[in-house]
């Protein structure tokens, strides 16, 4: 059987793929790093943000805080749920991680998002956990700071 055309899985991969290297490799160039790394991380987020949506769509629900991302990678042990679960719903063999080298934090059901989504956040580039660097799927650009806040603290 022919096969012509991408998946929606597939085609998502390769957008995802672009929007991090643009996110890297043209900041580089203009020499403003920091800057570049979180707008990666904010990329990766919602990377992390469309993976959670395609796992919901299959399992009905979301993994919880003890499933953890891990959960977009490892088929799960119990029966029904495995014949539900259409993973791994990232490439590679590990969950990504922030420009930082750190995991992606995650909690679900969300303690700080105003919706019924998962928290999903990066420590920052300090990689402690509460403080005014943490990026995350919750916070709004007045609570990370502008841009020009980030370009003062070069």
């Amino acid at each position: 059987m022919k096969r012509s055309g991408m998946s929606l899985l597939e085609i998502l991969i390769v957008l995802s793929i672009l929007a991090v290297l643009i996110a890297i490799v043209a900041p580089r160039i203009l020499g403003s790093q920091k800057k570049a790394d979180i707008k990666s991380t904010r990329l990766q987020i919602a990377n992390v943000e469309e993976a959670l949506k395609l796992y919901a769509a299959d399992n009905r629900t979301f993994p919880s805080t003890e499933e953890g991302l891990l959960a977009l990678m490892v088929k799960p042990d119990d029966e029904k749920r495995a014949r539900s679960w259409d993973g791994p719903y990232f490439d590679g063999e590990e969950t990504p991680s922030d420009p930082w080298g750190n995991e992606f934090r995650y909690e679900y059901p969300p303690t700080k998002n105003k919706r019924d989504f998962p928290d999903i956040w990066s420590l920052g580039p300090d990689g402690v956990e509460n403080t005014e660097d943490d990026i995350g799927n919750f916070t709004t650009d007045s609570e990370r700071g502008s841009d020009s806040d980030i370009r003062s603290d070069r």
